[in-house]
């Protein structure tokens, strides 16, 4: 009985220990995206390739990558890529474009569209 009453005793007392938990962060959700506005881009949302040469003359550059294709169109004002890929079968069409000023700073991609638009000879 001497010797039993501390083993009850120490089985007791393990099973009253807490095990610890490893430090896990909180899940905090992800703030909510905000869509890309495309106000001011319709002469180049949606465009093939053909027509934006039509609306900005020859591209500066042009890059196939993959399925995928880089327009860039430059004015003195600012630097446009726009990027083609195709959905289905059909004909690639620009999905998203991005503009910057000709140092590299940030310019709105509208602004930049209506200054290509009235460049003259292509540049």
């Amino acid at each position: 009985m001497k010797i039993l009453a501390p083993l009850i005793l120490s089985v007791l007392i393990t099973g009253c220990a807490t095990v610890p938990q490893p430090n896990v962060a909180p899940r905090v959700p992800l703030p909510a995206q905000r869509p890309i506005s495309t106000i001011g881009l319709e002469r180049v949302m949606g465009q093939t390739a053909r027509a934006l040469t039509q609306t900005f003359g020859a591209a500066d550059a042009d890059v196939q990558e993959g399925s995928a294709r880089k327009l860039q169109f430059g004015s003195r004002i600012c630097v446009l890529d726009a990027y083609l890929y195709a959905k289905g079968s059909g004909e690639p069409v620009v999905t998203y474009v991005d503009a910057r000023q000709r140092d590299g700073s940030a310019i709105d991609r509208a602004s930049c569209v209506a200054a290509l638009s009235r460049r003259d000879g292509g540049k």
